[in-house]
């Protein structure tokens, strides 16, 4: 079933959409089912978890942070992470770029924006990363690199209102890599997108999507 659930979200990517598959709580057989039909991108919320999944799965997985991550636990993630989702602080960047020195890595991350209706969700302002990116401070960090911006919609069903938000997070994208990323390739990467409205991001310029329902199933 999950390769059969994989093989049809596939057929309706455009190429240049990166899928993560989201298997945050499930058990190490599913995940290696998913491997086994061809997915390498999983994605991650709990530390300990992804650690623990890290150290028996195949080591060809590539593994994707995708939640609110304390400073206290990115030693933990530092030496195999390949992209940590949500930074949303300079604070939460310098720990990063301590453990990945540390680790002798470069770590890619990306920086969530605020752009929903919920107070639950977390995120940068465009004026807050403005700040950031321009701080000296900043600018010292060798050992992280800023792969492009993430942010998730209000959970709604008013389509129009999820790709206003989804425009708000490309037109983000794009000024920020006018000002801050012109002539670098890397900041390539606009995450927005889940099972419920993938669709319309893809529509609005997503480049990565995050999926765990639709191919996994609900969760119980």
């Amino acid at each position: 079933m999950i390769g059969a659930n994989l093989d049809k979200i596939r057929k309706e990517l455009p190429k240049h959409v990166v899928l993560v598959a989201v298997s945050k709580t499930k058990p190490l057989e599913d995940i290696q089912e998913a491997f086994d039909a061809g997915q390498r991108i999983f994605g991650e919320n709990k530390v300990q978890e992804m650690a623990a999944k890290w150290e028996v799965l195949p080591k060809e997985i590539e593994w994707h942070f995708i939640g609110h991550l304390q400073r206290n636990k990115v030693k933990y993630l530092a030496p195999f992470v390949s992209l940590i989702h949500g930074v949303e602080s300079l604070r939460l960047l310098k720990e990063i770029n301590k453990q990945a020195l540390k680790s002798n890595r470069i770590i890619d991350v990306l920086l969530q924006f605020y752009i929903a209706d919920e107070e639950t969700k977390f995120g940068l302002s465009k004026e807050e990363a403005e700040v950031l990116l321009s701080s000296e401070e900043f600018k010292l960090l060798q050992n992280i690199r800023i792969r492009g911006v993430m942010g998730m919609a209000t959970f709604t069903k008013d389509q129009e209102k999820i790709r206003g938000e989804f425009q708000k997070l490309k037109t983000i994208h794009t000024d920020l890599l006018k000002k801050h990323f012109s002539g670098v390739h890397v900041f390539d990467t606009v995450s927005m997108g889940m099972s419920g409205d993938y669709s319309i991001a893809i529509d609005e310029g997503s480049t990565m999507i995050r999926i765990g329902s639709s191919i996994f199933g609900f969760r119980n």
